[in-house]
């Protein structure tokens, strides 16, 4: 194992990093709309936006330093809008707000526009359209990702589901929507809806639906307690679990792979939050299988991401930082931050990851710390101290959505 040299890179090296990072874009949580469309003038530049308890703060994405804050009270979460001006949106009790973080006006402010939701969930940007899931109603707002930023409520349109549940949609290239199927209750599958609202298919084979990924080919997968829905070519598929419970509920996908890499509980029972088992889906196989992390390598749900090669990272509670192969071998680790212990309550401020490209973003809210780790070599290339506890946060830039 290697210790990273706590030193800087020139300003040129990780800005280089930053260009090819957003060029291959993959994240926990991404949009998987792929390519860009156009570029401009603030094309290679990056924002980071952290929640804290009160407001938004946001980082310059090369140098990590604080470009400027906005407040909004209540407990945050935060996702990249998917667009090309580096919008975020930021859940909060009675919504969506669009943040703008700077990239291409230079001013971090809320816009005013807020997609009103009774319990904002899911924001997902697939291939030029971002769907919202309202848990509390069910209902789906669909409207073109990059019509954002303006003041003003782009136009959209509304599909409801079936009942009210904590779900999520995902509207696909060709106007087809797939959105999950539940109540307030549970939650059974998904189902591929036309542009009219008709349905074309659905699946309730998967218990305790959460989460999507989009991978090569259009590709989408879902988790479920006892494996991995896959929606390919208009159809879908079940993949079992090799336990009678084997839970994955966040997807960590890139557009240039096959290979879907999901969290994996087998034990219904475990107290915490720390994981020690990645599932990896083969689309293509249509095959799953389970990987043990090594000893001392367990995570969250934060702690998970892609590479620009493809490779899986994660951040474990022992402080390092691992590779893996798309077989789930361990091919690098280095010691990034001290170790740390699951939270009690998922909410809680606890050590993220967030990869873009061959840079990994690390917060350590013990200290109030963020870190920007090169994967080639595992140096710390920039890092900082804010003077906020950080909690979610996401990278955003304008080379990519």
């Amino acid at each position: 194992m290697h210790r990273p040299a706590r030193s800087r890179l020139a300003a040129g090296a990780i800005a280089t990093l930053a260009v090819v990072a957003l060029a291959g874009c993959a994240t926990a949580a991404p949009s998987a709309s792929g390519k860009p469309e156009s570029s401009s003038d603030h094309e290679g530049d990056t924002r980071v936006a952290i929640a804290y308890d009160g407001g938004i703060t946001v980082l310059d994405g090369e140098t990590l330093e604080t470009v400027d804050s906005a407040e909004l009270n209540g407990f945050l979460r935060v996702n990249p809008a998917g667009d090309h001006d580096g919008h975020v949106f930021v859940t909060a009790a009675d919504g969506f707000h669009v943040l703008d973080t700077g990239l291409a006006s230079d001013t971090v402010e809320f816009t005013g526009e807020i997609f009103d939701a009774v319990t904002p969930g899911h924001a997902t940007p697939h291939a030029g359209r971002t769907a919202l899931f309202d848990d509390g109603t069910g209902d789906v707002t669909l409207f073109d990702t990059d019509a954002v930023g303006t003041g003003t409520l782009p136009d959209s349109r509304t599909v409801a589901s079936e009942a009210a549940h904590h779900g999520v949609a995902i509207e696909l290239s060709d106007g087809t929507l797939l959105s999950t199927i539940g109540t307030s209750e549970s939650r059974s599958g998904a189902r591929l809806l036309a542009e009219d609202g008709g349905e074309l298919a659905r699946n309730e084979q998967c218990p305790g639906v959460h989460g999507e990924g989009a991978l090569k080919g259009e590709t989408i997968v879902f988790g479920c307690e006892d494996g991995v829905l896959v929606f390919a070519d208009g159809a879908f598929t079940k993949l079992e679990a090799p336990d009678d419970f084997g839970r994955s509920g966040n997807a960590y996908v890139t557009e240039t792979s096959a290979i879907a890499a999901l969290d994996y509980k087998s034990d219904p029972d475990q107290e915490g939050y720390l994981l020690s088992q990645l599932a990896l889906v083969d689309t293509d196989a249509q095959s799953l299988s389970v990987v043990d992390l090594p000893e001392g390598v367990e995570y969250t749900w934060r702690g998970v991401g892609r590479d620009g090669h493809d490779n899986i990272i994660v951040l474990a509670s022992d402080g390092t930082l691992n590779v893996l192969d798309e077989t789930g071998a361990v091919v690098d680790s280095w010691d990034v931050i001290e170790p740390w212990e699951s939270p009690d309550e998922w909410q809680q401020p606890h050590p993220g990851l967030r990869v873009v490209g061959d840079v990994a973003y690390v917060t350590e809210p013990a200290e109030n710390r963020i870190v920007a780790v090169d994967l080639h070599t595992g140096e710390v290339a920039a890092e900082a101290t804010l003077d906020v506890v950080p909690g979610e946060f996401v990278v955003v830039g304008a080379a990519g959505h």
